[in-house]
């Protein structure tokens, strides 16, 4: 089969193909250690099973806009990016004590059951989802090491692994520490830099990249497409988890309330809020489950303010930013038809 008419639904099944055989043989080497550990392999599938493949996809044309060709090898690389994306989930739920994540128990939600009887089944249970995140992360190298790729290839990205790693954890950090603070739309936006817009779009592209051996000017482009839109990624998602149909998004809608989490939405509504206005925000925020009236308040509230207009405003920047640096690298014609391909549905999706 060839591969020169890219197709992401096809390339997606690519990595799923890849990502269901190592995570099922590390799942059954795991469990065989001991059978009360079950449960836990069980998890380990579970959560590396859901996902767009958007990081992997992105990894992948980091490699293939500097001309070199479609290979297994490099598809088992980009993989990795999604095991990464899948640790970052369960640690991220885990912060969050999000209920639902793909219209499934989160990890550690789930998890409850493996020690349902034994003493603080809870705690335990946060603690198992905590060691599956871990783990997921190490495979994710283990991945990334074994890809079959030369080892010289896999040395010149090797660096940036720890790269994303610190900004990843960095941004997961500041969001923790800015948490309940007065909401701030540059310092929402610096959170959503290091906890999403990196290792979902920039860093993959430049790991794709530096495989590849592409040169500086590539390297630029690549972060001046990818910062942007990586940035108007998770303001969709933002925008998706309070409006949002939970049906759609696999999310409970309340989470960024209850959570009173440093959104760009939620600063942007402060900041134009007048008193009154503030004070019925802070009634709604990080107090327990608003509820479906508190949940109706909320956007009114929101949509009253165009804070929701003022997002969109900032995703179509972002998209329009990331577009013409990719024009500016003048990349082949599939490569750039794929990248403003990919563009578009991580900025203007549904879900």
């Amino acid at each position: 089969m060839t591969h020169d008419r890219w197709d992401m639904a096809e390339f997606k099944e690519r990595v799923d193909d890849v990502l269901r055989v190592f995570v099922a043989r590390e799942a059954e080497r795991f469990a065989a250690v001991d059978p009360v550990l079950d449960p836990v392999a069980g998890q380990l599938e579970s959560s590396a099973a859901h996902g767009k493949r958007l990081r992997a996809a992105f990894c992948y044309w980091g490699w293939r806009a500097t001309g070199q060709p479609d290979d297994e090898s490099l598809v088992r690389a980009a993989a990795s990016m999604e095991l990464v994306h899948a640790a970052a989930v369960v640690h991220d739920d885990l912060i969050d004590d999000s209920p639902l994540r793909h219209g499934l128990p989160t990890a550690h939600m789930a998890l409850r059951g493996a020690a349902r009887g034994r003493p603080r089944s809870v705690s335990a249970g946060r603690s198992l989802a905590m060691l599956v995140g871990d783990l997921l992360m190490g495979l994710a190298g283990q991945l990334f090491a074994t890809s079959g790729l030369p080892a010289a290839y896999l040395a010149r990205a090797r660096p940036l692994w720890s790269a994303l790693a610190r900004d990843l954890i960095a941004g997961e950090c500041l969001e923790i520490l800015r948490t309940g603070a007065p909401p701030d739309t540059a310092d929402s936006l610096k959170v959503i830099r290091y906890k999403t817009a990196k290792y979902t779009v920039e860093q993959p592209l430049l790991i794709g990249g530096a495989l590849a051996g592409a040169g500086e000017r590539v390297r630029s482009g690549y972060s001046a497409y990818g910062l942007p839109l990586g940035e108007a990624f998770q303001l969709r998602d933002d925008l998706l988890g309070l409006f949002g149909s939970p049906q759609d998004t696999g999310k409970a809608a309340t989470d960024d309330l209850r959570g009173n989490r440093p959104t760009a939405l939620l600063a942007e509504t402060w900041r134009v809020a007048d008193d009154g206005e503030r004070r019925q925000l802070r009634a709604l925020l990080g107090r327990g489950d608003p509820g479906p009236d508190g949940l109706r308040a909320a956007r009114e509230l929101m949509l009253r303010l165009d804070a929701p207009g003022r997002v969109e405003k900032m995703i179509t920047e972002r998209v329009e930013e990331a577009l013409t640096a990719l024009d500016a690298l003048s990349l082949s014609t599939p490569a750039t038809t794929a990248l403003t391909t990919l563009a578009h549905s991580v900025a203007v999706r549904g879900a």
